[in-house]
């Protein structure tokens, strides 16, 4: 592996975290991120909103990591907030033994997909399936939910706008429900995302899933914007 300032000259980039020259998150900031997850409820929570469970704080590094990911299009992060989500999922799911796990991203706006160059929450619920994979646990990624026009962005609304903006924004078409009954009949479902910030994503995510039938166990996510245990 290259050392991380032949890295720097080669690569041009820098730690996230504390700008150091080199890998994208040096060793040193990736051992500071948190190793458990816990029950992290929004305050106020959505009425009927099924556990959810994060990973981090959204702060600081976490932040930082995010917003590179997600807004720079700094791909490499995705595993470390991949590996984040993971261990939201095995927390969400440590006392469900059986049955495999099917971890349903939020759906992203085509328009910011389109802008972004790819979709940052299905990619690190890609990562968080085969992390879960490598340690023995079924699990895999599908995503069920649309969104219909109009949705705006989020960023800069309040509560209420979020939940007004959300309201029966998601969808979920019956040709994926059909296919995720003939793969995985008995599966825990998760609903998955990068950033709990008031929970109108993930409480409409988690209606439009049990609009059709599919009983929702769990949110997960990387990281909260508020810690309640």
């Amino acid at each position: 592996m290259l050392p991380d300032a032949l890295g720097d000259l080669l690569l041009g980039s820098s730690c996230v975290g504390c700008a150091r020259p080199g890998r994208v998150l040096c060793r040193t900031c990736a051992a500071t991120l948190p190793e458990t997850a816990v029950p992290t409820w929004p305050s106020p929570t959505p009425p009927g909103l099924v556990t959810p469970f994060a990973a981090a704080e959204y702060a600081g590094l976490v932040r930082a990591m995010v917003l590179a990911h997600k807004e720079h299009g700094v791909l490499d992060l995705a595993a470390p907030l991949g590996w984040l989500l993971a261990g939201a999922v095995a927390a969400a799911l440590a006392d469900r033994v059986t049955g495999p796990a099917v971890l349903v991203p939020v759906p992203s706006r085509p328009a910011s997909v389109r802008s972004r160059g790819h979709d940052p929450t299905l990619v690190i619920t890609a990562r968080a399936a085969a992390l879960l994979r490598a340690t023995g646990r079924s699990a895999t990624v599908a995503p069920l939910l649309r969104l219909r026009p109009g949705v705006r962005d989020q960023a800069g609304l309040d509560a209420e706008e979020r939940r007004a903006n959300l309201d029966g924004s998601m969808r979920c078409p019956s040709r994926a429900l059909a296919r995720l009954a003939a793969r995985r009949p008995r599966a825990h479902v998760v609903v998955c995302d990068d950033v709990l910030t008031t929970g109108a994503t993930a409480r409409e995510a988690q209606r439009a899933l049990e609009a059709v039938g599919l009983g929702v166990v769990a949110i997960a996510v990387a990281a909260a914007t508020r810690r309640r245990t």
